[in-house]
């Protein structure tokens, strides 16, 4: 079904290629025109609506991430991957209106009164469980691994649970106390001009409480730094720049929330003999004058072993011969690519007296009828300069 939905860049009134700063300009200028408070009472729920969809446009477009899936897949990108309160997770709204002195969470508190993040009263909400962060790392791998797959051990840098006050933060034997700016909260309440909206509180950050006596060990983060030994099975056909997921091995999450994900970024080391196109590989196999005038059968490497191939009478340099199944095991899906040996012919140096002089004898007995490339090289420059 196409959706209804008006586009992002006509609803912000930018140009497809607008940069970051554009798209800033743009939603803080619309923001304050559309925001619910400074309209008339009976243009509230009109400019209500507004105020969403030019919110929902900013924070697809500032996100690199977001903008990328909407350029590429439109609206059926984002509702496929996003939902409502993922839209505008991690937006950055409060940097826009920083000259007018509004705190980083007001623009999910007046989401959350269009029912954006499910409602409730958002003055008295304190902060829930929050996702870990990812963790992003880079490997380098053999021509070899990448081809059959291999088994790595890593040492990730980790946040975790601090073993003393176990993630509570406190000294052991203490216990948090009751922000008393908030009164337990997590948010108090801010007029400026047409805005009166809640804030997070600036001193217990919204977690209602604070510590007043931080563990030695972690500093009252609730956390210590350590390196966690991992063992990653990396499949056979990866290639340079692909990416591993592994699934709860990121930082720890806040408050009990889930911890994020391991991103495994891998770079495959170039080979001696071979390389790499897809899933194919190329050998350039160098072959004497007489092997490829003469025809014979040679010894070609493959990545599972020599191979004998045969090499007909009268080969050209440059003939490429295929080797079905040979390269590299394809990486979602059945079978191998191929190897593409590509023959080069092997010009003779450092002849003695006797070798030359028969060489210049082959040469004093061949005609056109031995050198079919040749001849017909020289046809087409004589063809060339008759015009």
């Amino acid at each position: 079904m196409m959706s209804t939905k008006r586009d992002y860049y006509e609803i912000l009134g930018v140009q497809k290629g607008a940069s970051v700063d554009d798209i800033k300009k743009a939603y803080r200028s619309l923001a304050l025109k559309y925001h619910p408070d400074r309209v008339a009472p009976d243009k509230k729920k009109e400019a209500e609506e507004r105020f969403k969809e030019i919110s929902e446009a900013y924070a697809v477009l500032s996100d690199p991430q977001k903008r990328s899936q909407y350029d590429q897949f439109g609206h059926a990108g984002i509702d496929s991957r996003y939902t409502s309160e993922d839209i505008f997770k991690g937006a950055d709204f409060s940097s826009i209106f920083e000259d007018l002195g509004f705190g980083g969470s007001i623009f999910e508190d007046i989401f959350d009164g269009f029912g954006v993040f499910g409602g409730g009263s958002s003055s008295r909400r304190r902060r829930g469980p929050g996702r870990g962060r990812d963790l992003e790392y880079e490997i380098e791998i053999s021509f070899d691994d990448a081809a059959f797959g291999v088994k790595k051990t890593i040492n990730i840098p980790v946040n975790e649970t601090c073993d003393v006050c176990k993630g509570e933060g406190t000294k052991p034997g203490t216990k948090k106390t009751k922000c008393p700016t908030c009164d337990g909260r997590g948010q108090i309440l801010q007029s400026t001009g047409f805005f009166n909206i809640a804030q997070t509180c600036p001193k217990c950050r919204g977690e209602g409480t604070f510590i007043k006596n931080p563990c030695l060990k972690c500093s009252g983060t609730g956390r210590e730094r350590t390196t966690k030994k991992l063992e990653v099975s990396i499949p056979a056909g990866v290639d340079t720049g692909s990416r591993l997921r592994i699934q709860g091995e990121g930082e720890l999450g806040s408050r009990g929330g889930m911890r994020g994900d391991l991103y495994i970024y891998i770079h495959v080391k170039d080979h001696p003999i071979f390389e790499r196109h897809g899933y194919d590989i190329i050998c350039d196999f160098p072959a004497s004058f007489s092997t490829l005038a003469l025809g014979g059968e040679v010894e070609v490497p493959t990545l599972n072993g020599r191979v004998v191939m045969k090499i007909p009478e009268g080969t050209q340099s440059g003939k490429v011969f295929r080797l079905a199944q040979k390269g590299i095991k394809r990486l979602r899906g059945y079978g191998s690519g191929d190897q593409l040996v590509r023959i080069i012919v092997e010009t003779p140096t450092r002849l003695n007296s006797e070798q030359k002089r028969l060489l210049k004898e082959f040469a004093a007995s061949c005609n056109d009828s031995v050198s079919p490339l040749t001849k017909s090289f020289m046809e087409k420059v004589k063809n060339l300069f008759r015009k």
